[in-house]
């Protein structure tokens, strides 16, 4: 038996289901029934506490407050619900004020009463929230709901951080073994737990072992080995984790996370959970189809203008790697010669490319010519948002080159991303690695919210001819 995603969430649901009507039959009864205010027409029970409900539910949704929180720190819960409580509670005190106002009511008591719900929402959705979090304290320390974790690693730092493991049971982790970097630390103990091979062979104790935790503990100016362990290990359903020292070696950006005191970063943390990804599916269905719709004009008169300006197709589709390295043709507005690499095969286009036709100068610096990607986005393979996707042949070129390059195609490839609105034109190898940090931030720290950024960001780039998005 294991509190498991579902059951966790599940649980969540209910007790802030039921704590949030709770707070909202307070203030009714402040409001309606104690005489604190005078009441023309007497408001309903039901139906505005349901849509107050759901009102707070999409509020916690976009603020992450149902994504899972194993051993994570109960402060930064109440923190984000405190943050989430204080927006969504200023929202409804100005649309209260506006219908009283409206209908010449009291505002002064109002202002009162919105404080002492504020107040009491912040108490009984909190306390409703501990008590599931120490249920589930509870059942892991009892042994439900434990993951096998495995250091990388066999020194002082690494006893360090297994001694306090141990100690802290609440953190459901069980350290089962040892990796060393060092063969001569092969066969050694540490509390009973010894090491049992070497980095080489670590994706053979993960399948041994069952593991589910990897901890990285290795000395100082060991980037190669961080690197290899991680290319390793990406196929492998585990979470990496590193010591914070170690942390700006693999990308400067990666999602942090504080668990009861220990500075552990994640390096491969869960993506996107299940509802957002759905929600972003639906979103790049419906306004890439708005574009397309919109766009009809534009496409026709710039299909005419492609087609004077220099012979060969409109269209112009090129084999692209898309989620899981599996390729599809991507589809823009043609903006070069029509045998524009046939004597030089597949090279990165250039600022002031000698390449690029008349017309496909103009409609790359107003991005017109990625308006039939939002075919490949009804399709399904690509997003709005997410990392550009790449030739194969660059793929395997850069993977070569760049250890966590391929770590870009665990996510659907988009139109536009975080790469794109912060970075310049691919010149060098130095900017692809760049832009590869920007895209593993992106992976990292995947929301709605971070989208939605993203999209507002793109605008003022295409407003002002800045970015690209080759």
């Amino acid at each position: 038996m294991t509190m498991n995603k579902k059951i966790e969430i599940s649980l969540l649901l209910v007790v802030d289901f039921l704590m949030i009507n709770l707070t909202w039959l307070v203030y009714y009864y402040l409001r309606v029934k104690s005489g604190l205010l005078d009441q023309y027409i007497e408001p309903e029970l039901i139906t505005p506490g349901l849509v107050i409900y759901f009102y707070w539910f999409i509020i916690f949704l976009f603020v992450g407050l149902y994504r899972t929180w194993f051993a994570a720190s109960r402060f930064d819960e109440l923190s984000a619900l405190f943050k989430a409580a204080f927006f969504g509670t200023f929202l409804l005190f100005f649309i209260i004020f506006m219908d009283d106002t409206s209908k010449r009511e009291s505002t002064v008591n109002n202002r009162l009463l919105i404080f002492i719900y504020w107040a009491f929402f912040l108490f009984s959705v909190g306390a409703g929230r501990l008590m599931v979090r120490s249920l589930q304290k509870r059942l892991i320390i009892k042994g439900f709901g434990r993951k096998n974790a495995l250091i990388v690693g066999f020194n002082q730092r690494a006893n360090s951080l297994h001694e306090q493991i141990s100690r802290h049971r609440a953190l459901g982790l069980d350290i089962i073994a040892y990796v060393a970097q060092k063969p001569e630390n092969i066969g050694k103990e540490f509390k009973g737990v010894k090491v049992l091979d070497s980095v080489d062979s670590i994706t053979q104790t993960i399948d041994n072992y069952n593991v589910q935790e990897i901890i990285i503990a290795l000395d100082k100016n060991q980037e190669d080995t961080i690197l290899e362990i991680i290319s390793k290990c990406d196929s492998k359903n585990v979470n990496i984790k590193i010591l914070a020292d170690l942390y700006e070696i693999i990308s400067g950006q990666a999602k942090t996370s504080h668990i009861y005191g220990f500075p552990l970063i994640d390096i491969m943390p869960e993506l996107m959970p299940e509802w957002e990804k759905k929600v972003k599916r639906l979103m790049d269905i419906c306004i890439s189809l708005l574009i397309l719709l919109v766009s009809l004009p534009v496409t026709l008169v710039v299909s005419v203008l492609i087609k004077l300006d220099s012979p060969g197709t409109v269209l112009y589709k090129q084999k692209r790697a898309g989620l899981n390295g599996k390729e599809f043709d991507i589809y823009k507005f043609r903006s070069m010669r029509n045998d524009a690499e046939k004597s030089t095969g597949p090279v990165w286009s250039q600022k002031n490319d000698p390449r690029i036709t008349r017309v496909g100068k103009f409609i790359r610096k107003v991005r017109i010519d990625e308006i039939p990607q939002m075919i490949n986005v009804l399709k399904g393979e690509m997003s709005l948002v997410g990392p550009r996707p790449e030739r194969p042949y660059f793929v395997e070129k850069l993977a070569q080159e760049i250890p966590l390059y391929k770590k870009r195609l665990k996510v659907r490839p988009g139109v536009t991303g975080w790469a794109q609105v912060k970075h310049k034109y691919d010149e060098t190898i130095e900017d692809v690695k760049t832009k590869l940090r920007y895209d593993l931030f992106y992976i990292e720290n995947m929301s709605l919210r971070m989208d939605f950024k993203i999209l507002f960001r793109t605008v003022f780039v295409v407003l002002f001819g800045k970015g690209h998005y080759e």
